[in-house]
């Protein structure tokens, strides 16, 4: 099974009002304290782990690019201290075009990052105003050269959806974003969610979303842009050249395990009770006290039912293009895949047309992507 790190870094320099992630604006951060605390929980999750090869480590956030560099160098060494590094390892680093310069850059590629992304959102300086970025669009370019010349690989965010976007604007603004020699691009529709800025004043209408129809016709220009581009989706909202995977993100829809490590961070471990579901505290007071009074800042840590684990297994394959792999989920389960499914259920999604099922995978189709809860609840009903 495969085995990741991500490393949470939940500061950034203000709150985008779509963001729900657990993301805070604080004046001042005391980088050496969480160094330490970041080290000491890796010690801690490496002596439950151990002796797994780390595929993949991601620093995501909040706004790692905020991060010292020499806190990044410290987190991969404690890391390679405890466990082996596979050959390929892939690094990811989060970085926001207002918050970068070359030397951060280059200081960020020396510690031992080899892949960035970017969140740049939207190329025109409206909808960036819109979305309460920072940076505006001449800062997103600079970020996206730059970036491309620092690290070998590269990734930028994309939001689609706006207010008042067409699909031919769409298509326009992806086909500049391809253009820009990204390998790598994550593409994800607007949604409007609880505890944002953005949730009150789309209630009460100082803003309109695109109806369900051009949403879905929004979705379908994305799909033809990117493939006709070589970047065909491998996930609902991630398209890229072959070879070109964030394996990070492949190791959590493949069903892998890996330690997060910071606030709010979520992880999956293979323990003696089972597969284990662990959410470290989300504020990061609260976890940087808990780690250093504890070693660790973990709130949760709950051993999945067998139940539960098919169902997060198919949920995360299913928003894969190559679905749900037969011999991996019977790997991980000791269940053959149709026979986890509701046979009724399958039938009903065959003949509709919303996944496939065949000796080698489960797979959604492009209209079952579209509706993949339903999907899902139908094939364990």
């Amino acid at each position: 099974m495969s085995f990741a790190v991500y490393v949470h870094w939940p500061f950034c320099l203000s709150k985008c009002p779509y963001c729900d992630f657990n993301s805070h604006v604080a004046a001042g951060i005391d980088q050496g304290r969480w160094r330490e605390a970041y080290l000491r929980e890796i010690d801690h999750f490496a002596a439950l782990s151990p002796g797994r090869t780390v595929e993949s480590v991601f620093f995501g956030g909040g706004t790692p690019s905020l991060m010292e560099a020499r806190t990044v160098g410290a987190v991969l060494e404690r890391i390679a201290r405890h466990w082996p590094l596979a050959d390929d390892l892939e690094v990811t680093l989060e970085a926001n075009p207002g918050a970068v310069d070359a030397e951060r850059f280059r200081d960020f590629r020396a510690a031992g990052v080899n892949r960035l992304s970017l969140g740049v959102q939207a190329l025109d300086d409206e909808s960036l105003r819109f979305l309460g970025r920072r940076h505006d669009r001449d800062e997103a370019l600079a970020a996206i050269d730059l970036a491309r010349r620092s690290f070998p690989r590269m990734s930028f965010d994309l939001i689609y959806a706006r207010p008042g976007q067409t699909a031919e604007a769409w298509a326009d603004e992806l086909r500049r974003a391809i253009g820009l020699a990204a390998d790598h691009l994550s593409l994800y529709q607007l949604t409007i969610e609880p505890g944002t800025a953005f949730h009150p004043l789309h209630a009460r209408g100082a803003f309109v979303l695109p109806d369900d129809d051009d949403s879905v016709a929004l979705y379908e220009v994305t799909q033809q842009v990117c493939e006709a581009a070589g970047l065909p989706a491998y996930e609902v909202s991630n398209h890229a050249a072959p070879g070109s995977e964030c394996r990070h993100n492949l190791v959590y829809w493949r069903g892998g395990s890996w330690a997060g490590i910071g606030p709010g961070a979520h992880g999956r471990l293979a323990l003696a009770e089972g597969m284990t579901a662990l959410r470290q505290h989300k504020a990061p007071s609260t976890w940087l006290t808990a780690v250093e009074r504890d070693g660790h800042g973990t709130a949760e840590a709950t051993p999945l039912t067998d139940a539960e684990r098919v169902e997060e297994l198919l949920m995360m394959g299913l928003r894969l293009a190559e679905g749900v792999d037969a011999r991996r989920f019977q790997a991980q389960t000791a269940l053959p895949l149709r026979q986890a499914l509701a046979a009724d259920g399958l039938a009903e999604m065959r003949d509709g047309g919303f996944v496939t099922l065949d000796d080698h995978a489960l797979r959604a189709t492009p209209s079952g992507r579209l509706v993949l809860n339903a999907v899902l609840g139908r094939l364990l009903a």
